[in-house]
């Protein structure tokens, strides 16, 4: 038997609703914000990813999947979804729309790493990205959609947290203040960092390792190094988000691990998640376009999981009800009306009725259990004495009791009797 892939996950038919419902609720919280959907493709050129997000980066350095096509090009799947909706922005011209421009995306994004709860190889995001706008008020706004849709979700226990790395004008200053403390404490520097930390001193704040995490606390703190322009902004931010009534907590230690943040970061972090508790990150990139076109255009946006965000579900006993059932099953008897079924089922289909019928050749009785394991309403029960008198034996499967119907009434009498149904169980 071939097995799948490690770090990669199958999405069972009897699952599908779960995710179904996390993202019609996304979509519903990205039309709330006016944000339209793009969709990029799965794998780009290599030199996008080492550009836009960092040849510094763990992503970069040790976890992208990169191979070489037939024609010899350099290819990468898609590690984030930032990059490629950049590229997008600047090769189909978006920057001629009205600003600011407000994007959304479903996508897979590939990272080889070490596979654990929620953090597959293959995992699955949804993003949002604005560009146009170098106003705090646009990530304030960021902020809220994520905000919104985890209420939406129904989720509780998150918590915000923010933080300023500053712009190319400050960021200097602080790499050199972040280097000087670090080069004193070198040798308690994993292999990782102490190359990082003449490439990229920055890089090293978004270490995990132990000893790093613990040297860390010591270290000087960006928010201590901005320019005025980025005090100016991240004051504004804070202003704007006590405005609209979202709590949040500084925290000096955030720098995203991608290098194209500038200004304002952001994580929420969960209480259902244990370590891995980070669901949803982002902050501001206003010199991505630059880099990767020559134009300055800022941006900003976010990016979350939603494997973490099912394991947060699951993790509240959140019931998400699966509602993928037919409203009506055709139980044919016999063979000989079979034909006339299929030919019932795909009329009713074209009216807008969910169902199902009879393919495996089973008895009536058989059907019948059939019926009631997919949670089927109504069982129309067709044999030729039914098809002679032109009227079907429609019985009721939750509320018991069979009634007469002609074949020409049956959208309606279903349809009918679903809505007084829904109604009485909601009175």
């Amino acid at each position: 038997m071939i097995s799948i892939p490690k770090g990669t996950k199958d999405m069972l038919p009897s699952e599908a609703h779960k995710w179904h419902f996390i993202e019609e609720r996304a979509r519903k919280t990205a039309k709330l914000f006016n944000i339209r959907e793009i969709r990029t493709p799965t794998f780009e050129h290599t030199e996008l990813f080492l550009r836009g997000v960092g040849d510094t980066t763990d992503i970069v350095g040790k976890e992208m999947y990169t191979f070489a096509d037939k024609g010899g090009r350099s290819m990468t799947l898609k590690p984030e979804g930032t990059a490629s909706v950049a590229r997008a922005f600047i090769e189909n011209g978006l920057i001629n729309e009205p600003m600011p421009l407000k994007m959304y995306y479903f996508t897979s994004v590939f990272r080889y790493e070490r596979p654990q709860a929620g953090r597959l190889r293959e995992h699955h995001q949804f993003g949002i990205e604005y560009f146009g706008s170098k106003s705090p008020s646009a990530d304030c706004e960021i902020i809220a959609v994520a905000d919104t849709f985890f209420k939406k979700l129904g989720i509780d226990g998150l918590s915000l947290f923010i933080n300023s790395i500053g712009c190319r004008a400050c960021r200097p200053s602080y790499n050199e203040a972040l280097k000087e403390y670090l080069w004193g404490n070198a040798q308690n520097l994993c292999p990782a960092c102490r190359d990082r930390l003449e490439r990229n001193p920055l890089r090293v704040l978004d270490c995990k390792e132990p000893g790093c995490s613990k040297l860390l606390e010591g270290a000087p703190k960006t928010t201590n190094h901005l320019c005025v322009e980025c005090v100016e902004h991240f004051d504004r931010l804070r202003e704007y988000l006590g405005a609209i009534g979202i709590e949040y907590c500084v925290n000096p230690r955030i720098v995203r691990g991608l290098d194209y943040y500038t200004k304002t970061v952001f994580e929420f972090t969960s209480s259902h998640l244990g370590a891995q508790s980070t669901v949803c990150g982002g902050g501001r990139y206003d010199d991505l376009i630059e880099q990767l076109w020559g134009k300055s255009v800022p941006g900003a946006g976010f990016g979350l999981g939603l494997e973490r965000l099912l394991l947060i579900l699951d993790s509240m006993e959140r019931r998400i009800s699966d509602r993928n059932y037919p409203e009506l099953y055709v139980a044919p008897v016999g063979k000989d009306c079979l034909a006339f079924c299929l030919k019932l089922t795909q009329s009713l289909r074209q009216e807008g009725v969910k169902v199902e019928t009879d393919h495996m050749e089973r008895s009536l009785k058989a059907q019948l259990k059939y019926a009631d394991k997919i949670r089927a309403r109504f069982v129309a029960i067709v044999g030729s004495y039914e098809i002679e008198a032109g009227e079907a034996t429609v019985r009721d499967m939750s509320r018991g009791g069979e009634q007469k119907v002609s074949f020409a009434k049956l959208k309606e009498y279903i349809k009918g009797t679903g809505l007084r149904r829904h109604i009485w169980r909601n009175f």
